[in-house]
């Protein structure tokens, strides 16, 4: 019946089609042998009688995806004919900024596909071009816990870093969806307090404001768990967005990702969880003037946490994020006419929640408003996605969608509908002609490149940039410690990318390995580099998983390493290869000799969900180290590339 069934399809015969489904009608939801639903085979033929007969007529779910998480209106699209397209978006309701697992869309389709017909009709439908557009998320890899600003026609972005170093990254934009980290809040060393915390604490959740010509960042310092003192909250301050910030003043009241709310009236104030308190601060004097007091718990009063406040037409709104920053996350909010309550929360709550399990993007939460200089309010939330539904290797990351105000003056985000994959620009924003391939090249010139981080601080001059090359001091711990020293990496932003280096092998001495880094913490990372023993050299890839720490697979190159190792201009080329979960390892000491030295198919361990210990909320990394145990060794870098699809 179903090899008759698809080829009814095929040959779109109406008649078979009807009389197959009269006798058989759940077949219309059932798979045929290339995992596609027969109502999407439906779809494909781009004919309307048919595809009306489907929706109106059948046991077809219009909630039903394929293993791509593609939906009947992708199919149709892929059928290059137009007929269908209005039908189902007028009448059944389907979505052109629907997105697949990859966030791939119906518009997306239609466009690379260059179905002219398709992509003007939803032009003309949602009021844009695809220029227009863009997709969700707005900065990909660990850019979690966002806090917006506008200033004039400029906007800034704070987000976490935990324990990695310069802390707290400040971006710039223009338009809401470019973003460019212009500095830190936190540069010296001396100031940042990091060097004997565990992966995942350090600092969480910054908020950045702006007050009479100044702009201030508090962030939550979270320290271990072995003293009375687990949480302090920290303020920094300079009259440039970019810095350099003043010294850090501490706030010690306990809680979590606080925010700074500058009143009207002059008066300065941070909110921070549990729920939404509130106490008064002396930004000029860096003290707390007043005892904390709860404004409100919250709306689903699970994890009330991420408090922000928004003053407008004589309501304070106070944002809040609940329910975790896992499945459930959710944004809620609630309003008062005066500061300190009582406040009401909205009735459309929670005004920004992914309620589709299987979605691509998961975690919406911890949002903050902002108002273009056009009149437009746009949120930008944190968001997670994850590789099969298990792993959220990229961390979490930052999203954008618009608010618009209902009649009874309510705040609601993306009309409810969760968050967008792709969506129409802000009003403000520049065409911007989109790549496929993007190019990431360099550690910087003679200074490091803003992307670039270290776990915690490194030590004094233990890194040096000097006519693109990098040269860092060879750590005398190993990976596997909080100690380990000038270890250099950048988000990993991309599930599919390929990142090469390369590396001056000549200063290694026994004992010790260099080479590149994919890592997550103390706890879980690989290194792929060049290990001396003795008189002896192997190119290895080590796993580092948790307590199981071993070689995956190895190649002696001692012979390779002698007829060159007279020639201090040879480098050794790196390259690893990633797709979403494997990892393909190759080496060379020129791009026409490359060998690939074998392939892990299943780095599961870089990312939050790899092993249960302590506080796993980061993202993975991609960059270079150098051991050095005892002694000491100096390691260059140079030609380091990230490429993404």
């Amino acid at each position: 019946m179903k090899e008759h069934f698809e080829k009814a399809f095929l040959e779109k015969d109406m008649t078979q089609i009807k009389d197959i489904l009269s006798h058989e009608p759940a077949m219309i939801n059932q798979l045929n042998e290339d995992g596609i639903p027969y109502a999407f085979l439906a779809a494909k033929t781009g004919e309307l009688d048919i595809i009306k007969y489907i929706v109106e007529y059948s046991m077809a779910s219009m909630n039903t995806r394929d293993a791509q998480y593609r939906n009947i209106l992708h199919y149709a699209v892929l059928s290059g004919k137009t007929d269908s397209i209005p039908y189902l978006v007028e009448r059944v309701g389907m979505s052109a900024f629907d997105g697949d697992i990859h966030l791939i869309t119906p518009f997306d389709l239609a466009h690379h596909n260059h179905f002219t017909e398709i992509e003007q009709y939803f032009c003309d439908y949602y009021k844009t071009t695809y220029e227009n557009t863009y997709h969700n998320p707005i900065r990909t890899g660990m850019f979690p816990d966002p806090s917006i600003i506008r200033v004039g026609d400029d906007y800034y972005m704070a987000n976490s870093t935990f324990i990695f170093f310069p802390c707290i990254p400040i971006s710039h934009s223009k338009d809401l969806i470019h973003w460019e980290i212009i500095g830190h809040a936190i540069t010296n060393p001396a100031w940042a307090l990091i060097d004997d915390l565990e992966g995942g604490r350090g600092y969480w959740a910054p908020d950045i404001s702006y007050k009479n010509g100044r702009f201030y960042v508090t962030a939550t310092y979270r320290l271990n768990d072995t003293g009375t003192v687990r949480r302090r909250q920290i303020v920094v301050s300079s009259d440039k967005p970019e810095g350099p910030y003043s010294e850090p003043f501490y706030i010690d009241e306990d809680g979590i990702d606080p925010s700074l709310f500058h009143d009207t009236d002059g008066r300065s104030y941070m909110l921070l969880n549990r729920g939404a308190r509130i106490l008064e601060l002396d930004l000029e004097h860096g003290k707390q003037i007043s005892p904390a007091t709860l404004l409100f718990y919250g709306d689903q009063k699970r994890a009330p946490e991420g408090p922000h406040l928004l003053k407008k037409d004589g309501w304070y709104y106070l944002f809040e994020a609940e329910g975790g920053t896992g499945e459930g996350h959710r944004i809620t909010v609630s309003r008062s006419r005066d500061l300190m309550g009582n406040y009401e929360p909205c009735p459309y709550n929670p005004i920004m929640r992914q309620w589709l399990p299987e979605a691509p993007i998961q975690r919406c939460g911890h949002g903050k408003p902002v108002m273009t200089q056009n009149g437009d309010w746009y949120m930008v939330y944190l968001c997670g996605r994850m590789i099969d539904q298990k792993y959220s290797m990229l961390g979490r990351e930052t999203a954008l969608d618009p608010i618009t105000w209902t009649a009874d003056e309510w705040p609601i985000v993306n009309r409810l509908q969760g968050p967008s994959c792709q969506q129409v620009k802000p009003v403000i924003a520049l065409t911007h002609n989109d790549s496929s391939v993007s190019y990431e090249q360099g550690f910087g010139t003679d200074s490091l490149s803003k992307d670039f981080m270290t776990p915690r601080t490194p030590t004094p001059n233990g890194i040096c940039v000097s006519n693109g090359i990098l040269t860092i001091d060879g750590s005398h711990k190993d990976l596997n410690s909080m100690y380990a020293k000038n270890v250099v990496v950048r988000r990993q932003t991309d599930f599919v990318f390929s990142c090469s280096v390369s590396m001056d092998f000549h200063s290694l001495q026994n004992g010790q390995d260099a080479g590149m880094t994919c890592y997550y913490d103390e706890n879980t990372y690989l290194k792929f580099g060049i290990y001396r023993k003795n008189e002896h050299y192997e190119i290895a890839v080590f796993e580092k998983i948790d307590e199981d720490e071993h070689i995956a697979f190895s190649k002696d190159i001692t012979s390779d390493i002698e007829t060159r190792v007279s020639d201090s201009s040879v480098f050794l080329n790196l390259e690893i290869d990633t797709d979403y979960l494997k990892r393909s390892f190759t080496f060379g000491f020129s791009d026409s000799e490359m060998e690939k030295l074998g392939t892990l198919e299943n780095v599961y361990y870089l990312c939050d969900e790899g092993i249960h210990k302590g506080k796993r909320f980061t993202g993975a990394m991609i960059g270079v180290y150098a051991y050095a145990g005892e002694t000491d060794c100096k390691v260059s870098f140079k030609n380091f590339n990230y490429i993404f699809l």
